[in-house]
């Protein structure tokens, strides 16, 4: 899920920093791929414990739009980046004692 969600969020970055319809085809195509990913892990995992992991792409794009486009990563973003760490940990941590 995790590479689902780096490709769902580069494939945006791509459409919005690139320009040309080459860019908005590589874009579309890793979207693609990422659309996918997610599909595949959708089967194998379970819903409750994989959805909430696809919000790592805020944190993706967060990153991507401070090098990328001069956003600011103030306190309250950098805050909100560590509680969506936190708990995707929590989550994931929590989800291993419960494997039967």
């Amino acid at each position: 899920m995790l590479c689902c969600s780096v490709a769902l969020c580069l494939g945006q970055f791509i459409w919005k920093y690139y320009d040309g319809v080459a860019s908005l085809a590589v874009g579309f195509l890793v979207y693609c791929v990422g659309a996918m990913l997610m599909l595949v892990s959708f089967r194998f995992g379970r819903l409750s414990v994989l959805q909430p992991i696809n919000s790592v792409s805020y944190v993706f794009a967060a990153v991507l739009g401070a090098l990328f486009f001069s956003e600011t990563l103030n306190g309250l973003r950098i805050l909100g980046i560590a509680i969506i760490i936190v708990g995707i940990i929590l989550l994931v941590g929590g989800e291993e004692k419960h494997v039967e």
